[in-house]
């Protein structure tokens, strides 16, 4: 069984590379990526023999304990790329929930990236070990932590995988991607603020803690050589049986368990607000609202550029690189960047359902119509988030009458950012797969497209913003006045260009849409 999974999963690789240069390039520098990670990882655990054994012991104990919270989250995020983490898909199977485990776990550790884990972990053996017994010990101790991280990981993705497959799973796997943006920014933002007199004794004493986890129990075996060690190695080996006894246990239900992704929802009676206009364009946003309550696709641009805005906030105001005004409308002019340039590919989260538009568009007035919706409920949407997001800069930089011009700037990009990606979503549409991954990109075979639509969006709306932008930065804050009304004119004309474009390519947008996932 071992053998047959093995092989499967190196089938599964190869299919995927076969008659796709994009992917076979990918995949080179994957495992030449892999390849450099493994020997610097297996060298720079090696360099903690270079300090004290006590020292060389809380390093050891934190490094074994990130790789098992690595290979914790990670795949989690990778939810709906990887189709083998998704255990329904072997439901059918004429095998044991005791063989899948086991077959399972074999391919979890095939692969370039596992080998790479196992090779820098090894590094540890070298660092810690202060003897024969260490050695012989390390030999033991890093298969059972690379053991640990494999069952840990199927433990969770197994025992999420229903809810992963859901509506509201999506929505909180595209919140947890956020919280982890912000946790890989927390390392600069502790440089940029200072760090503590005191930061070595915090990292000693973390270490120290960490030391009876199971993790840091492999490190200390490793580090005593001895009865002790040989004890800890006995309680992780326990660990691991543990959580491979529950993860066979959630594999079980999770073979068995009805597919809540599957299910239809409660019909409930839709009407449309009284402030929504009517018509047409009452009726594109009312779509658009729901759009954005219901596919977690659409809400990603919001949680980045909130994200990306807050990173910013703190990490500038800490970096001493700007200041004054520029601290209050500089973040806000990014989040209104990466909200707008989502509407690139405006027609690509429709996808096939675009052809109910399609034969309803009579003229080129109804594209633009519909146009107008979408950049409506994006600013409805977006407009609050960007002044929130000002308000904050203004308050940090010092001066909160600063937050009036600064929104007033932001909505300006936005406008900006809407109207070159209504005239890149008629020019360069692409197709969204239909996974269940919220961060999901192109179709395989229109990454260009989506790279010149983004790239091409980002690079128009940043162009057309130096005329308002430098005046408002550098002279006077009051031309932000001036500056809305220009960011609206521009989002007017874009989708007016982009409507006389997109009617007469209408057949070829919609096949770009619709590309088969």
């Amino acid at each position: 069984m071992v053998g047959t999974f093995v092989r499967l999963k190196l089938r599964l690789i190869a299919g995927s590379l076969r008659g796709d240069l994009v992917r076979q390039l990918g995949f080179g520098f994957s495992i030449f990526a892999a390849v450099v990670c493994a020997l610097f990882g297996f060298l720079l655990f090696s360099l903690t023999r270079l300090g004290s054994a006590e020292l060389a012991l809380q390093i050891g104990s934190s490094v074994f304990t990130l790789a098992v919270l690595s290979w914790m989250i990670v795949p989690l995020l990778a939810f709906g790329l990887d189709e083998t983490l998704d255990p329904s898909r072997l439901a059918l199977f004429p095998l044991t929930t005791r063989q899948l485990a086991t077959g399972m776990f074999a391919a979890s550790a095939t692969g370039a990236w596992p080998i790479a884990s196992l090779v820098a972990l090894f590094g540890g053996v070298v660092g810690l070990a202060r003897g024969i017994g260490g050695v012989l010990l390390g030999l033991v101790a890093v298969p059972l932590v690379f053991a640990l991280c494999l069952v840990a990981s199927r433990l969770v993705t197994t025992a999420l995988s229903g809810a992963l497959r859901s509506r509201r799973g999506r929505d909180m796997l595209a919140i947890a991607v956020v919280f982890v943006v912000l946790l890989t920014q927390l390392p600069n933002l502790l440089i940029n603020q200072g760090l503590p007199s005191d930061s070595l004794a915090v990292f000693r004493a973390t270490g120290d803690a960490l030391r009876w986890t199971p993790p840091g129990l492999a490190a200390h075996a490793i580090a005593d050589g001895g009865l002790v060690g040989v004890l800890d190695l006995l309680i992780l080996a326990g660990v691991v049986v543990l959580l491979g006894w529950l993860w066979i246990v959630a594999l079980r239900a999770a073979l068995v368990r009805p597919d809540a992704s599957n299910q239809g929802g409660s019909v409930r009676r839709s009407r449309r607000g009284g402030l929504l206009p009517d018509g047409k364009l009452g009726a594109v946003l009312a779509k658009e609202l729901k759009y954005a309550r219901r596919e977690p696709r659409g809400r990603v641009a919001w949680f980045s550029a909130v994200a990306v805005s807050g990173v910013m906030l703190f990490s500038l105001r800490g970096s001493g690189g700007w200041s004054g005004f520029g601290l209050a409308a500089g973040p806000a002019m990014i989040a209104a960047i990466v909200v707008g340039v989502q509407t690139s590919n405006t027609f690509g989260i429709d996808g096939r359902s675009l052809w109910m538009n399609a034969v309803a568009f009579g003229t080129e007035r109804d594209l633009r119509t519909d146009f107008a919706g979408r950049q409506l409920a994006n600013f409805v949407i977006s407009g609050p988030l960007l002044a929130v997001v000002s308000v904050a800069g203004a308050v940090l930089a010092g001066n909160a009458l600063w937050a009036v011009p600064a929104t007033l700037l932001a909505w300006c990009v936005l406008g900006l950012s809407m109207g070159t990606g209504s005239v890149m979503s008629v020019l360069s549409p692409y197709t969204y797969p239909e996974r269940m991954n919220a961060f999901s990109g192109a179709a395989p075979g229109q990454g260009g497209q989506a790279f010149v639509a983004g790239f091409g969006a980002m690079f128009g709306a940043g162009l057309l913003s130096l005329p308002v932008v430098i005046p408002t930065m550098f002279v006077a804050p009051w031309v932000s006045g001036i500056a809305v009304l220009y960011g609206a004119a521009v989002a007017w004309g874009g989708r007016r260009i982009a409507s006389r474009i997109g009617f007469r390519r209408m057949p070829e947008l919609l096949a770009a849409v619709s590309r088969p996932t």
